[in-house]
This record gives structure tokens, C-alpha cells and sequence, in this order.
């Protein structure tokens, strides 16, 4: 199995970095990944991630901020699932909490409750305890703070 990698000049390889994050925020662990696809070595990666952040291609704040808000309004992940996914992409405990910051506390619990009760009307369980679980695991599996979760469990599930 001789599979050959092509291989790109510093230049090409930053037009086609360029490219790709242009398209999208990306984080540097994404361009990171990307690059080793292509084949560079690991100077050639500093040097062209070191190009991208002085372009402004690449801004792991900017990134944090527009990742945390599309994955909530868009997936309706809660805070703790975001936070993780941040985390594993290796962004700073600062980014972080900054990216929380574009989550409006009002629309957080409203999205919490919509997500609950759309949940609740879906479970077809006749069993209270069973309904409950059921409900619990889904919202805390989309990262929803358990305390926020069994408050609303209370005031569902009666």
C-alpha cells in the first residue's frame, strides 16, 4: 500500500490553511491535525500557524466564542458539554469562560425548559421513576448542569 502524500510548498500549504479557516473558525489542534495531513514538518507548522494568528486567520478567543454559541443554539448543548469539547480541543481556561459569556443566562434556562418539555412529550414511559431517568439522561448527556436538571425535573414531573 504506497500511498503518496503530495506534497506542498510552505506557500501552497498556507493558501490551503487559509482556505480552511476562512470557511470556518478553527481551533489550532484542527489546523494542527490538518497540517500533519499534508504532510509538513514540524517547523513548516509553526511557521505557518504563526503566519495564520499574525492574519488573523486563526484566533482561538474567536473561535471559543462562535463554538460555544452555535453549539448551544444550534444543538442545545448545555454549558458542560461545551466546556469539554473546548477542553479537547485544547482551548485556554480563559477562552473558556469568555465563550460562556456570549450565552445570555435568560436564554440558557428558556432553551433548558423548551428542550425538557419537547424531551417529556417524546417519552412514551409509563413508569414516573422511568420518565424521570429518562429525561435526566438525556438533558445531562447534552451537558446541562445537573442541578439545573433536577429542578426541572421537579417541576416537570410531578
Amino acid at each position: 500500500m504506497n500511498q503518496k502524500i503530495k506534497g506542498y510548498t510552505i506557500q501552497e500549504a498556507t493558501k490551503k490553511i487559509e482556505s480552511y479557516c476562512a470557511y470556518q473558525d478553527r481551533c489550532h489542534k484542527e489546523v494542527n491535525g490538518k497540517l500533519k495531513e499534508m504532510g509538513m514538518i514540524p517547523l513548516a507548522i509553526d511557521t505557518i500557524i504563526g503566519q495564520l494568528i499574525e492574519d488573523r486567520f486563526l484566533n482561538e478567543e474567536r473561535f471559543a466564542k462562535s463554538f460555544a454559541r452555535g453549539k448551544f443554539n444550534i444543538k442545545k448543548w448545555g454549558k458542560n458539554r461545551i466546556v469539554n469539547e473546548l477542553k479537547f480541543r485544547n482551548i485556554s481556561k480563559y477562552n473558556i469562560t469568555t465563550a460562556l459569556k456570549e450565552i445570555d443566562p435568560q436564554e440558557y434556562l428558556n432553551t433548558l425548559d423548551t428542550l425538557a418539555i419537547k424531551r417529556l412529550g417524546q417519552i412514551s414511559e409509563s413508569n414516573i421513576q422511568k420518565r424521570r431517568k429518562k429525561l435526566a439522561d438525556y438533558l445531562l448527556y447534552r451537558g446541562w448542569e445537573s442541578h439545573l436538571v433536577y429542578e426541572k425535573l421537579q417541576e416537570l414531573i410531578k
